[in-house]
């Protein structure tokens, strides 16, 4: 764990305490990669522990320093690098041919990466219709600007811009599959969708949002989160738990690729298919007549359970990506609690020497209680001041944690906060990040845990 702290990489860790030689100096490994890949990573998942670490060592002691590094990384899943997907799209096209699109598709899902696997994309000899894995998901962009520099609101679709997870589904004769925009296959923490979708009366891929709804509204991310976070789904949790899947578009029907079309025409054609139930609804459109309707509309969200507005171009087909002028998401100013800093800890990567890692508190009588913890907000310059302050006003050191005086105080923001049973403070928020130091303010004035229950949506 102290080496850890200091490498800030578990997989160059372990490499750095193996006992292997170097690279120039021992008798390498000629295993290739894809057996790696197509048969020893996958094998390892079959065996249970004992058999596993076992063989795992047998296979590491073969390999050079360097070596170990990379099949651990291949092992843990961390051996990736911060490539955009489009610089990797469009050099796929250069390389091999057909058009950035047709890559995108074909990287969409989830696939066995193999050589057959690359050799069929690379000749086109795809099964498309075989295939239950999901397009590549188009994302709105955010609107920092007055909504009038869009032009006429008769011109766009306004819709509520839901907190839930973003998905798609794809019905296929008798098949149906979920898919988050993480790409991460979710059929399973959904069965109620799983079931609604297969009595659709034709073969589809609708766009849309899971929610857990009940008593007529939408409740909070966290209860959705419980949903996504089990292994086994009991008969209790799905009755407390009950969700709802709001379409918004349709990406396919039986006539074919809708993405080409006008939004409108997909809307219609959505509409055809879906008759509202428990489990599947579309997703309404809100009736403003100008900007000023739509702003006032807007600051009724949290009312709703809502994060803001949704904007969409009549005439406007379904990208890829995020292509900015026809989908935009209007949201609401995000929460925020000025809070004191009392824990730190190094990062990891290039940070793994300086204190990134933050927890703050809030005042509960006369005691501070950590209520969140943030990683991003604050510049490279900001944070070398605060790493060099931290050093100096630690008061206490629990293995790579530090706890510092309760000095700092920071305006911190966040998209949500709900009741939580598992932590100390009695709340849970959603993307905590750091707007700024309010230096301006000593510790004894920052925010109550009464102030922050108070935001909590009832």
């Amino acid at each position: 764990e102290e080496c850890y702290a200091v490498a800030g990489d578990l997989a160059e860790t372990c490499a750095l305490l193996w006992p292997a030689t170097e690279l120039s100096e021992a008798p390498s490994d000629q295993t290739s990669l894809r057996v790696w890949m197509e048969e020893r990573c996958p094998a390892l998942t079959r065996l249970d522990g004992e058999a596993a670490q076992a063989t795992l060592c047998s296979w590491l002691h073969g390999l050079a320093r360097e070596e170990v590094f990379l099949a651990i990384k291949l092992l843990t899943g961390g051996f990736r690098a911060g490539v955009a997907q489009g610089l990797v799209v469009k050099a796929l096209a250069k390389a091999f041919g057909h058009d950035a699109p047709y890559w995108l598709e074909s990287l969409s899902g989830d696939w066995p990466v193999t050589g057959a696997w690359f050799a069929s994309l690379i000749t086109a000899n795809r099964q498309d219709t075989e295939r239950l894995s999901p397009l590549p998901f188009y994302l709105a962009s955010p609107l920092l600007a007055d909504p009038e520099t869009l032009g006429s609101i008769q011109d766009y679709a306004l819709e509520w811009k839901w907190d839930g997870i973003r998905a798609q589904i794809i019905k296929d004769g008798d098949k149906v599959a979920i898919w988050s925009r993480g790409e991460e296959l979710i059929s399973a923490s959904f069965p109620e969708l799983v079931v609604a979708a297969t009595g659709l009366a034709s073969d589809c891929i609708l766009d849309g949002e899971i929610l857990v709804f009940s008593e007529g509204r939408v409740r909070s991310f966290a209860q959705l989160q419980a949903r996504l976070g089990r292994k086994k789904l009991t008969p209790k949790l799905l009755k407390e738990l009950p969700v709802k899947f709001f379409a918004f578009d349709c990406l396919r029907s039986p006539s074919g690729d809708l993405r080409g079309h006008p939004f409108a025409v997909r809307r219609a054609e959505l509409l055809r298919m879906i008759a509202d139930n428990d489990t599947l609804t579309v997703t309404p459109h809100l009736s403003c007549s100008d900007w000023q309707a739509a702003r006032a509309m807007r600051a009724e969200s949290k009312a709703h359970g809502v994060e803001g507005l949704m904007l969409k171009r009549l005439d406007a087909p379904y990208r890829m990506g995020r292509k900015r002028g026809d989908f935009w998401k209007w949201k609401i100013d995000p929460m925020t609690l000025d809070a004191v800093l009392v824990y730190a800890q190094a990062g990891h990567g290039r940070r793994a020497t300086l204190y990134t890692d933050y927890t703050f508190a809030l005042w509960h009588g006369e005691q501070l209680v950590p209520f969140a913890k943030a990683y991003s907000g604050l510049d490279d310059a900001a944070i070398r001041e605060l790493d060099t302050w931290i050093r100096k006003h630690t008061r206490e050191r629990f293995g790579p944690v530090r706890s510092v005086e309760p000095l700092r105080v920071f305006e911190i923001a966040f998209e949500g906060i709900t009741h939580s049973t598992r932590h100390k403070s009695g709340l849970a928020v959603r993307f905590p990040r750091i707007l700024r130091e309010r230096s301006d303010k000593p510790a004894h004035e920052a925010d109550t845990i009464e102030r922050a229950r108070a935001l909590i949506p009832e």
